[in-house]
């Protein structure tokens, strides 16, 4: 619930603390004092839009603090844990305007989007003003007021998603439907891509093979002269090959070597030299030996390289990335011989999304036609307590065709007078039983909803005598159940408060300043008097004041 709120600079106010407690709190004051700034500056508080224009004149900025004692478990407080933004169970909303226009807003002092602050507000309060009834010409508030207090919103929900289940997968298979001719012809482009490379059968690490074998014949002259010169010098150089001179050098050593054992190592290594020496020629003889011009194998090599690169490149890869390629064409050949076949399958499950919506929206729509009963029977019994002994509310659920708020059509009718048929409510209720309309769905909608704190400015407007006095007996009893604060001109409504408030309005010719204070038994007196008899405030008023006060103090209010 709301237990504290702080204004500062906002509007004709210029600093104001007011703490508030459970049960039914009421504002009063004369007219122009000022009593819907203070709704207002809580609506700014949660996120309503910021008006350069409210803040006070001469002041940089308007700052609203608001904070809320929140049980475990509530929505908010969960709101707040996921997001970081929790404080035990207190929240703290504050929001600041500054005089050019800027606007920030914080939560248990940090900063958040003006999106966020909305969110959490809606958590927190539900403010209902005087023309806040309005939207119940709207058929979707309508809907969601049925939803709600039938318990359906989870089913709700649940059936918007399966709609938007269904929807998304009958444009998948719109979509591949229509692009089944492009389909076939980038199957036949991937088969020809793939048969190009497969035609060429290329080997593991053939193109560097292929270039090696290349390099080697198209050189042919030139390792054969470059191999005669070094196996001249190594070996074939009877007199003075490096072979021959590691010959008569092992052969001087093996004669002296008997002499001295310090020889027998370089005896040993001149002898491990001479065999590689000769290994090394023999190898070299035999590379020789087979070195033999072929053109018509070096114009095969070069025509199949030429192939590789042009594959290659026309694929955008690297010559030795060919087996990869081909190995991608084959996937996505089989990715799209496969959805061919999956055709059938989107077929199916279009069906059963199709057919579990249908199922949640059936099962919404029996839950809606059960609640329209239940709700319209509730509303009417507040109807005729509300100074409509005649006024009978029906919702009406009719089929249409299904979306995402299921397959029913609601409407909200009412029958004010015997004898006349029912009508939509925009054109059977003036505006003051539209009002009272307005309220009775109000008082019956609030047992539906978690949120802790509910504000009404002004909602009584247009209503006296004793209905007035049954509005705040109702309001009184929403106050069993949640904080309720309302702004009210009636003093029959005012009486009924646990906690009253006056707000006045002061001026020194050039500036005004308003002021709230909370009222003491004597005080209120004072202040009921004076909504009931204006500025004649006779001892009958007085007394009438105060037997009200009596009244609404030995009536316990319905839980």
């Amino acid at each position: 619930m709301l237990s504290f709120i702080r204004i500062e600079n906002y509007a004709v106010i210029e600093a104001l603390e007011l703490e508030f407690g459970p049960g039914l709190s009421v504002l009063t004051g004369e007219t122009g004092a000022g009593k819907s700034i203070l709704v207002d500056a809580l609506g700014l508080a949660l996120g309503d839009r910021a008006d350069a224009g409210a803040v006070r004149h001469g002041s940089s900025r308007a700052e609203i603090s608001a904070v809320f004692d929140c049980p475990n478990g509530h929505p908010a407080i969960e709101w707040l844990s996921e997001r970081g933004l929790d404080d035990e169970d207190s929240c703290t909303l504050r929001r600041t305007v500054g005089a050019e226009g800027r606007s920030r807003a914080f939560v248990n002092n940090r900063p958040v989007s003006l999106q966020d602050l909305r969110a959490l507000g809606a958590h927190l309060v539900d403010i209902h003003g005087q023309h806040a009834h309005q939207s119940l010409l709207a058929s979707a508030t309508q809907r969601q007021l049925l939803d709600a207090h039938a318990g359906l919103e989870r089913q709700a929900g649940d059936t918007a998603a399966a709609f938007a289940a269904w929807r998304a997968a009958a444009a998948d298979l719109k979509t591949r439907h229509d692009s089944a001719a492009d389909r076939e012809s980038r199957l036949e482009l991937l088969r020809y891509e793939l048969g190009e490379i497969e035609a060429l059968g290329l080997g593991d690490d053939e193109p560097a093979r292929l270039r090696a074998e290349r390099e080697r014949l198209a050189n042919v002259d030139r390792l054969v002269h470059g191999l005669s010169t070094a196996l001249e010098h190594l070996y074939e150089n009877e007199a003075l090959s490096a072979h021959m001179g590691l010959v008569r050098a092992h052969q001087a050593l093996a004669a002296i070597v008997e002499h001295d054992s310090e020889l027998d190592e370089p005896h040993t290594q001149l002898g491990a030299v001479e065999i590689e020496v000769n290994e090394i020629a023999t190898t070299l003889l035999r590379y020789r030996d087979r070195l033999e011009a072929d053109p018509e194998r070096l114009e095969y090599l070069n025509q199949r390289l030429n192939r590789v690169r042009t594959l290659a490149r026309r694929h955008g890869v690297d010559e030795t990335e060919l087996t990869a390629t081909a190995d991608r064409l084959r996937r996505e050949i089989d990715s799209l011989d496969a959805s061919e076949q999956s055709l059938a399958a989107l077929n199916e499950r279009v069906e059963q999304a199709a057919g579990n919506y249908r199922e949640l929206a059936e099962a919404l729509s029996e839950g809606r036609r059960q609640g329209a009963v239940r709700l319209a029977d509730e509303v009417s019994a507040q109807l005729r307590e509300l100074g409509l002994p005649h006024g009978e509310l029906r919702v009406a659920v009719s089929s249409k065709n299904g979306d995402a708020t299921g397959a029913d059509r609601i409407e909200f009718e009412v029958q004010l007078n015997p004898g006349l048929p029912f009508g939509a409510l925009n054109r059977v209720a003036s505006g003051g039983e539209l009002s009272r309309i307005g309220l009775a769905l109000e008082v019956v909608a609030t047992g539906a909803s978690p949120i802790p704190t509910y504000v009404f400015d002004e909602v009584d407007a247009g209503i006296g005598g004793g209905v007035a006095e049954i509005v705040g007996r109702r309001l009184r009893e929403i106050a069993a159940r949640r904080q309720v604060l309302c702004v009210t001109h009636l003093p029959q409504v005012a009486s009924q408060g646990a906690e009253h408030y006056r707000v006045t309005k002061h001026t020194d010719g050039s500036t005004s300043l308003a002021r709230v204070r909370r009222l003491s038994g004597e005080e209120r007196v004072e202040e009921l008097s004076r909504m009931l008899g204006g500025l004649d405030i006779t001892a009958t008023v007085r007394a009438h004041a105060e037997e009200m006060m009596e009244r609404s103090a030995s009536r316990e209010p319905a839980p």
